[in-house]
Formats: C-alpha cells, structure tokens, sequence
C-alpha cells in the first residue's frame, strides 16, 4: 500500500501565530483602548500621585489584555453569527484558524494575566478591569441579537478605559474619573450607531440590530446627533471648575467645542442624507474626536 504525505498544509509559522493572536484580539481596537486608559493615566498623575514608568507599562500591558479577552470570548460567543456576516466571517473562531477550546483557554489566561497586573497596579484597577469583561462577554454580547439596548449595555465597559487610568494613577474613584467615563460613555452612542447604520445589512444577517429603532430612520439620526450634543456639553464640565483635580483651560475648551461642533456636523450629515456613506464617515469622524479630545486634555495639563 501506497502511503502520501499530504504537503499542502502550510507549517505554523511565528508571523501566522502572531496574525492570529492580533485577530482574534482586535489589536487595532484593543490600541485604540489602551490609548485611552494612558490618556487617563497622565491625566491623573500629580505631585501627591507622581508618575512612574511601572505603573504606566503595567496599565498598557494589563489594558491589552483585558480587552484582548473580551474579544476573545466575544468571538467564541458569536462563533457561529460571526460566519453569517462578511466583515466577521474570516476571523479566527469563525474560520476555524483557531478552535473554541484553544481561545477559550486563550482568553482565560488573559484574563488572569489582565487581572493580576492591573492589580499589582491597585485593587481598584482590577476591578473595574474585571467589571469590564463581565458586562461585555455576559451581558452585552448576549443582548446585541435581542434588542437594541444592547449598545446602552456595551457603552459602560466601553467607557471605562478612559477613567481607568486615572484610578491607576490615584487608586481613586472620584469626580474627575466620572467624568471622563462620562465623556466616553456618551461617545460609545453615535459612534456605535453610525456602525450600525452603515453595516445594516450585514448586522441583520446575524439577527442584530443595534439601531435604538432598530431602522435607519429619520428617529434613529435625531437620536444620533443628540447624544453628540450630550457628548459635546460632558466634555466641556472640566472648564466650569466643578470636576475636581480634572481641570481644563479655556483656550483648550474652546478648541474641544470646535472638534465637538466637527463630529456634530457629521452627525447632522447623516440626518440630512440618510445613507451608508454618510453614516461610515460620522464613524470615521468619531473615531478621530476622542482621540484629538484625549490628546487635547493631556496637552493642556502639561502647558496650562
């Protein structure tokens, strides 16, 4: 008897094992998050909680992980609607690259590891980081195929990393970090929903609808740009003087409205236009404002 080798399975290789760990991670947004909890970080960093290198390298660490499995588990969650969407269908569960028990056991140790570095950082830390992956693995990703509140669920772990960092810098809960989990918490609505418009199709071949009226209509786009003006009001609190150590200068306010009046004329686009287009750029808009917002408030601290 005639035996083959089969030569076509291509061998692991270190760069396939790393595409699929930044996959199944979301590097991308799991960055983007990590950026925000270091804005947080530098923002909360004083003469009483003076700044230090460990702390800002374990936050980073830490975030990634944290976020990393929740993705993880997420994609493990969603295996099979993921394979019914063509912007989710070749991601690493879906597609096999990666089973269910090998990310399961993935995402446990990221979680482990998330946890027991944002702990070395403080208590506290850890466990809004661990809050944080509750609401999004068991909360929000079972309620995206079961109505739209959804997107009010996932806006509380998604508004932590902000704030994160300011109690790793303080190991405090205070006003200063409500208001920056205000700022993101209101984010999380024209953002996600601007996904949600131009993605319609694909979303409702999963069964999701994470429009509040679960329709790109004319109630949907209102709703839109008024959570960008909620949005635009919380991240002007700092100038007023009532948010504590979280200050900031009226030059930087004024350049904050300006960025905030740049997302809300795409959100009244949207309103005006109805469409996918309009939609994917008010998303595009969103992601480039909290990041110019955080870049803002951590440049005036150091020049104000």
């Amino acid at each position: 008897m005639k035996i083959t080798l089969d030569t076509t399975e291509k061998p692991i290789s270190v760069k396939s094992l790393f595409a699929d760990f930044t996959a199944i991670t979301k590097a991308r947004l799991a960055v983007s998050v990590v950026f925000s909890s270091m804005a947080g970080y530098l923002l909360g960093f004083s003469d009483a909680n003076p700044f230090s290198w460990v702390t800002f390298i374990l936050l980073g660490i830490g975030g990634y992980c944290m976020v990393g499995a929740s993705n993880v588990f997420n994609q493990i969650i969603e295996k099979d609607l993921d394979s019914l969407m063509d912007r989710t269908k070749n991601r690493p569960v879906p597609s096999g690259k990666i089973s269910v028990k090998n990310a399961f056991w993935l995402g446990c140790l990221l979680t482990v590891l998330g946890i027991g570095i944002l702990y070395a950082i403080n208590p506290k830390t850890a466990m809004f980081g661990a809050i944080s992956i509750f609401l999004y693995t068991s909360v929000y990703t079972p309620l995206k195929t079961k109505t739209p509140l959804a997107v009010f669920v996932g806006a509380f772990p998604g508004a932590i990393p902000y704030m994160l960092g300011w109690v790793a810098a303080t190991n405090n809960f205070g006003i200063e970090a409500g208001t920056l989990f205000m700022i993101q918490f209101f984010w999380q609505f024209p953002h996600f929903w601007a996904i949600g418009w131009f993605l319609y199709d694909d979303y409702k071949k999963a069964g999701f609808f994470m429009l509040p009226t679960r329709k790109k209509d004319k109630k949907t786009a209102l709703y839109t740009i008024l959570y960008t003006v909620w949005l635009i009001l919380a991240s002007l609190l700092p100038v007023t003087g009532f948010t504590g150590e979280l200050k900031l200068s009226y030059i930087s306010a004024a350049i904050v409205l300006l960025v905030g009046v740049w997302m809300l004329v795409y959100a009244i686009k949207l309103y005006k236009k109805m469409d996918g287009p309009a939609a994917r750029k008010l998303m595009l808009v969103s992601v480039s404002y909290i990041s110019l917002l955080q870049v803002i408030y951590v440049i005036d601290k150091f020049i104000r």
